[in-house]
């Protein structure tokens, strides 16, 4: 039993060691240094672009240990944003979004994978109108340091593609969305 317990003792230690060196940061939405933006195919003939307007979230960051990070984003689908008002009146409607639904996506990283040259595979479960998948998001760390205001900003970017059949989308003729994420952080 002495034996079980010190084994546990030293697991719980390491654990928190390798916690304790990464750094927490929460997404900087206040100062706009955030985007979660959109592009898919408008019929075949050209792109419709976008962004979330409305998201938060954290992360945590370990330099020398980039697989103990963690990130986690919550995104309010009411927010999308095309640049046209009708548009997103659609967009939001049961034929696509059903944000009275299904208010709130989010993702949470469930592995992030280091590749080396600052690039980073993060893989996590996404969930959008009410259906959670795993997808992955290939990143990059963009930089960290110091900012003029006395805090401490890491900032990443990433890149994955979705498709809404796989979330129960009514109108699932929109296939892929590709979307892009830039994240900086402050560091708390």
């Amino acid at each position: 039993m002495k034996k079980l317990a010190t084994t546990l003792f030293a697991t719980l230690a390491l654990a928190a060691s390798a916690f304790a060196n990464a750094a927490e940061y929460a997404i900087d939405v206040k100062g706009a240094h955030a985007f979660i933006n959109f592009k898919a195919s408008h019929l075949g003939y050209s792109w419709l672009t976008g962004r979330f307007n409305k998201f938060d979230g954290s992360f945590t960051y370990d330099e020398k240990n980039p697989s103990a990070s963690k990130i986690t984003v919550n995104i309010d689908p009411a927010s999308i944003d095309s640049n046209h008002a009708e548009r997103d009146k659609h967009l939001r409607s049961d034929d696509f979004l059903s944000v009275d639904k299904f208010p709130k996506s989010k993702f949470v990283s469930t592995k992030i994978t280091d590749k080396g040259d600052n690039k980073l595979e993060v893989v996590g479960d996404f969930t959008l109108h009410g259906v959670t998948r795993s997808i992955v998001i290939d990143a990059v760390k963009v930089g960290e340091g110091k900012d003029p205001w006395g805090g401490y900003r890491a900032g990443f970017a990433g890149t994955t593609t979705i498709n809404v059949a796989d979330y129960d989308f009514k109108n699932d003729w929109v296939g892929n969305v590709e979307l892009e994420l830039h994240i900086e952080g402050i560091r708390k």
